[in-house]
């Protein structure tokens, strides 16, 4: 699959609009992500981000937020509280029977959205107030503490939460799409520039050798490279579909197609899952003098054997419980079976429900190993050459997803406009006569 050439952007009026005006809100996204919080002292801020901050929950959140969360700025919170309520929302389907059948229909996905959007308001106030309460307990990070600052904070940065969700749903609207998507993809890939330019320092100091800089993009290239091939790999099931009577006379052809198992349907969310889980000692020491808790945390630091082991356990669970989730072989039977659809050599119904969640599982099983290797590859990179900066594998799978996502819609969007074309100028003759 060839991508698209950038004089073909431009010559669609329709298509350059759609992305001007994407760029235009990434800005304004990036632009409010430099506007520092009243009353915090941001540099009080980076200093605890730089020296206890990376490694806890943070600094993961701060990854997702392109650094907004270390800049204590009015987007702070990003787009985290819309992910956090869409995904609980996501979750919720799989317990409850309710939000399940509402998932299934078009009234019911829009009212599932505004349900998303109050949540999202709800959990912005939670974690404003939150982030009030940590920037207090900060030494000399708070100018005035107290309710007055709480107030202040709670409503700049709600009120930036819910911007930030207004703007990604703008871009999926008016833009090219994926909006929620390309505000996390331009954070991660804004929080990189700096590394990459203190990569660049150490190179002219003598600290990193020019070939070991050349072996470490080299790496790199081959590391991106495995998380394309894992993020479009896929078994695909081939599916028959029947002759059929139309009516007079009429009979449907039958047809041969297929229904693609993904290597990893899953997608970030297992690392995203197991990183939430493996920081929480560290976050929790960070606010502790308890000896037990530091020594605890201490084993859970990258570098130890406790933490690959424990990091790729989780993983490996993960994958297998949020594909559970987001894929089920018994709906999935049920509509081939109502449409008349089957897999050859296998019966409809639970038989094809027993064979999908077969393959579901043999498939799941290399793609969980795969993730894993792309999360904890980094770690012995980073550690060999020395780099002043982390390439980790939850934003490689982002940045990598991401950006095939948005070349499929801007093909997508070519590919409409050349059929438009093709029938506006009347290629097709009949007896002479252009129709």
């Amino acid at each position: 699959m060839t991508g698209p050439r950038i004089p073909n952007l431009w010559a669609v009026p329709e298509l350059k609009e759609k992305i001007l005006f994407t760029f235009m809100c990434l800005v304004i996204y990036r632009l409010g992500a430099h506007i520092a919080t009243p009353g915090v002292n941001v540099q009080v801020m980076a200093d605890f981000m730089r020296n206890q901050g990376a490694q806890t929950l943070f600094g993961v959140y701060d990854m997702f937020v392109g650094g907004g969360f270390s800049r204590a700025t009015v987007l702070a919170l990003g787009i985290m509280p819309y992910i956090s309520a869409s995904i609980m929302f996501q979750l919720a389907g799989a317990v409850f029977p309710y939000v399940e059948k509402l998932q299934k229909e078009e009234e019911g996905r829009k009212k599932i959205t505004q349900w998303t959007r109050y949540m999202t308001v709800g959990l912005a106030l939670g974690q404003a107030y939150g982030f009030s309460i940590f920037t207090e307990s900060l030494a000399g990070a708070v100018t005035s503490p107290g309710w007055g600052f709480r107030l202040i904070t709670i409503l700049t940065l709600t009120t930036g939460a819910v911007f930030v969700m207004w703007l990604g749903e703008q871009i999926t609207e008016r833009g090219i799409g994926n909006g929620m998507s390309l505000l996390i993809f331009f954070s991660i890939i804004e929080g990189m520039w700096p590394g990459l330019f203190r990569t660049l320092d150490f190179v002219n100091q003598g600290v990193i050798s020019f070939p070991a800089l050349v072996v470490l993009g080299a790496v790199m290239i081959g590391v991106i490279a495995g998380v394309v091939a894992l993020t479009v790999a896929a078994r695909r099931i081939p599916i028959q579909i029947p002759r059929k009577v139309m009516g007079r006379g009429r009979i449907r052809e039958g047809a041969k197609t297929y229904i693609p198992i993904r290597l990893n349907s899953a997608g970030v969310m297992p690392i995203i899952f197991a990183q939430s889980v493996i920081i929480v000692p560290g976050t929790i020491a960070t606010f502790s003098n308890q000896p037990a808790l530091q020594a605890m945390s201490d084993a859970f630091q990258p570098g130890t054997g406790t933490y690959y082991v424990t990091y790729a356990l989780l993983i490996i669970f993960f994958t297998y419980f949020y594909t559970s989730i987001i894929f089920n072989p018994v709906d999935l039977a049920e509509n081939l079976k109502k449409q008349g659809g089957f897999v050859p050599g296998v019966k409809p119904g639970a038989a094809t429900a027993d064979y999908i969640d077969d393959v579901l599982s043999r498939v799941t099983l290399p793609g969980s190993v795969f993730l894993t290797a792309v999360a904890l590859l980094p770690f012995f990179i980073f550690d060999a050459f020395n780099v002043p900066f982390f390439f980790g594998g939850t934003a490689i799978l982002i940045i990598v997803g991401v950006a095939l996502d948005t070349m499929q819609q801007v093909q997508q969007h070519l590919r409409v406009r050349h059929y438009d074309e093709f029938m506006k100028q009347g290629r097709l003759k009949f007896r002479g006569r252009r129709r």
